[in-house]
């Protein structure tokens, strides 16, 4: 059809568009309905999951009382329980094919099984085990070869034909909580010690390149799957840090929302959005680029969500927490699920582009950013909003009754970092 786009034929064009952007973003939280359901059937707290490599309906799960579960999200139902270790299941990874998968326990062993069922008749049983001298917190495998790493009191590289380490990295004597080989350089490690420490590592030198320590300790971090030096990590400050390797001295970006300390965190697969989990009971979506979170995800009976997953078709976001659930949501709260009519397709474009174009509009702003948040979280913002404030009030009176110069102003950035250790 053609058109003239001259503006004088067209003088309400702007109104128009303003009330359809405003319709659009109401409709948006009217619709925002992203709790899908629940897979229950452990009988412990989830402390761990794992997402399948090649399949898209396929999630594992480890609980606090050792018995691992696997998932059909399709089904929503368990279509396999095995009792893997004594005690907590503390890590697990899919091999990078998908025919098999490694759990780490408090037993001290590193167990490898087949990821189908045993056939009929046969033993539930671990393809390899390994027994080690110490306890090992985390677990995660190459993206390409045949080599897994494992940490606890250090980090131990491992060839899966063999039952001792290739090789070990120790820096400093503290346990290591997890680590993480890197996506694209697939021999770059990042890791997390209780002793403040996020370290790197390249497993083609014997030593580890270089560590930054932060005021509070980092519970684990997760590497940018499209950008190869970016990794975001989950600290005990309530923060989230987006780092780039490259320059550890200050993050790219601080991420406040969560009002606990942050436990878990997992990349979507396009790499512009991450997914975070904490102990104040809630889930949030940050973008990469944003210091505050577009979605916080929260149910009542949701108590410390521990671990967390963002699926590989960059859909769906899955959280296991303390009360032996884990959750199904949808990445986008307001999506339509199945198959949309073209015409459908078509509005839903409009309308994104609407909302794009009118997204700084006051009203507009307004409704899209607000969320009904539990009360324990909305005292807890208003009152560190306050704690803050103060913090800012006592530092400007200082500066104000000093010498010039004598209280330097430190960015948000530089406050939460101690040091850098080449």
């Amino acid at each position: 059809v053609p058109r003239n786009y001259d503006p004088v034929l067209h003088p309400f064009e702007v109104p128009r568009e303003y009330t359809r952007a405003l319709n659009a973003t109401k409709l948006e939280r009217v619709f925002a309905k992203p709790f899908l359901s629940s897979l229950d059937g452990h009988r412990d707290g989830v402390n761990c999951m794992a997402k399948h490599p090649k399949s898209l309906s396929t999630v594992l799960s480890g609980a606090c009382d050792g018995e691992v579960r696997i998932w059909n999200l399709t089904k929503r139902q368990c279509i396999r329980t095995l009792q893997a270790h004594e005690g907590f299941v503390r890590g697990m990874c899919a091999r990078f094919c998908g025919t098999s998968f490694f759990t780490v326990g408090d037993d001290k062993t590193v167990k490898q099984w087949k990821m189908e069922s045993p056939a009929y008749g046969e033993e539930e049983e671990p393809i390899h085990t390994i027994l080690g001298k110490t306890v090992y917190t985390g677990i995660d495998h190459h993206w390409k070869e045949a080599v897994f790493a494992t940490c606890g009191q250090q980090v131990d590289i491992w060839d899966e034909q063999r039952t001792s380490p290739m090789c070990s990295f120790t820096w400093g004597f503290d346990s290591i909580s997890s680590v993480k080989f890197n996506p694209i350089e697939t021999y770059l490690l990042g890791s997390c010690a209780s002793d403040r420490n996020i370290v790197l590592y390249d497993m083609r030198q014997s030593t580890p390149l270089k560590k930054v320590i932060l005021n509070m300790r980092t519970n684990t971090l997760c590497w940018n799957p499209m950008e190869a030096f970016i990794f975001t990590a989950a600290n005990e400050d309530y923060n989230l840090y987006t780092f780039d390797m490259r320059f550890l001295s200050s993050p790219v970006m601080v991420h406040m929302d969560h009002v606990s300390a942050v436990l878990d965190v997992d990349y979507s697969p396009t790499g512009k959005e991450f997914v975070s989990a904490s102990f104040d009971k809630s889930v949030r979506i940050f973008p990469v680029d944003k210091g505050h979170s577009r979605e916080v995800y929260h149910t009542k009976r949701m108590q410390h969500v521990i671990t967390v997953k963002w699926t590989s078709d960059s859909k769906y976001i899955l959280c296991g927490s303390d009360e032996m659930n884990i959750r199904l949501w949808k990445a986008n709260a307001s999506e339509k699920l199945g198959v949309l009519a073209p015409r459908e397709k078509a509005a839903m474009n409009y309308n994104q582009k609407l909302k794009e174009k009118f997204q700084h509009h006051p009203q507009i702003k307004r409704i899209a950013r607000h969320r009904h948040l539990p009360k324990s979280i909305f005292c807890q913002i208003k009152e560190q909003r306050i704690m803050r404030e103060a913090r800012r009030r006592k530092e400007l009176n200082r500066r104000k009754h000093s010498k010039p110069g004598s209280v330097p102003v430190v960015p948000e950035r530089k406050k939460h970092i101690v040091a850098v250790v080449q």
